[in-house]
């Protein structure tokens, strides 16, 4: 047996060890969110010859394209009827919109979810976070109508701001709402019947609104100040009022997920990849 299948078959004890305490499959992703993440996923799901009804997805991510989020996001709900996403360090931008797909959250106090920026790609090949991009364009317009543009701002906003990417952009904006609002409604706020405060039922459109409500605080830049900052859930429970489930309070699970992590985790390092999926079919696949 090579160094490499100890080290495999350490990874397949680690996750039954999960899967075994959450009665539950388990998926752990790490990495973007770009084109072809969900064809990986998908491949991994349909892989499974055996499915239990309900998934732990534990995520790691800086982000990516809210388009394939959706993408992952159908594929799940195929095939388990509860998905419940676990974040042990950061699940940002487009990974907030993910989770939020999720019948539950689980973080400790050290994991952080983040604003939500959908991403698109730029002509450089990389990624431009949306927001920043209008924002930048809204603060540029609202000159304008005071008369208060410099020559080097009209230059630069000719240069730098096309109409269609703008369109693209406000499009991504949108579409991030709209599915943070339907996935809360229809999966978060399933059992919401009561408010907490006053006991009063809860309706549909009360839910809807809520959703709404926390789609545009997550998308308020001018509050969150940066596309990375990472989001506790201590703010996310008192200052957004959203539930998530705290896995530290469970010693077990809790040593189970940070052990896994870190075995993953120094596995890809040695392989000198960043970006993976570790399933129990799939056993470790690299992917970037």
């Amino acid at each position: 047996m090579t160094a490499d299948d100890v080290v495999r078959k350490a990874l397949a004890e680690s996750l039954k060890l999960i899967e075994d305490h959450m009665m539950s499959d388990v998926f752990f992703y790490c990495g973007p969110i770009v084109y072809g993440t969900d064809k990986v996923i998908r491949d991994a799901v349909e892989a499974m010859q055996k499915r239990n009804k309900q998934l732990l997805f534990i995520l790691e991510t800086n982000g990516g394209y809210i388009e394939v989020v959706q993408r992952i996001a159908d594929t799940l709900r195929r095939y388990f009827d509860v998905i419940n996403f676990l974040v042990p360090d950061h699940a940002l931008s487009a990974g907030t919109v993910l989770v939020m797909a999720g019948d539950s959250i689980w973080m400790d106090y050290y994991s952080v979810l983040g604003p939500i920026d959908p991403q698109l790609p730029d002509q450089k090949g990389g990624m431009l976070p949306a927001l920043g991009y209008l924002k930048q364009y809204e603060r540029f317009i609202a000159k304008s109508a005071k008369k208060a543009l410099t020559t080097a701002e009209v230059a630069f906003l000719l240069e730098k701001f096309d109409p269609a990417e703008l369109y693209k952009f406000e499009r991504a904006k949108e579409l991030s709402v709209s599915l943070l609002k339907e996935w809360l409604v229809k999966y978060k706020f399933k059992n919401w019947k009561k408010t907490q405060t006053r006991n009063i039922a809860v309706s549909e459109k009360m839910k809807k609104e809520r959703a709404e409500q926390i789609a545009r605080i997550l998308l308020d830049t001018d509050r969150w100040n940066s596309h990375g900052r990472g989001i506790s859930m201590a703010v996310l429970q008192n200052a957004i009022q959203l539930q998530i489930d705290d896995f530290g309070q469970d010693d077990i699970l809790k040593t189970r997920i940070r052990n896994h992590c870190k075995l993953v985790q120094d596995y890809a390092g040695k392989m000198g990849k960043t970006s993976f999926l570790h399933t129990r079919e799939a056993e470790f696949q690299i992917l970037f």
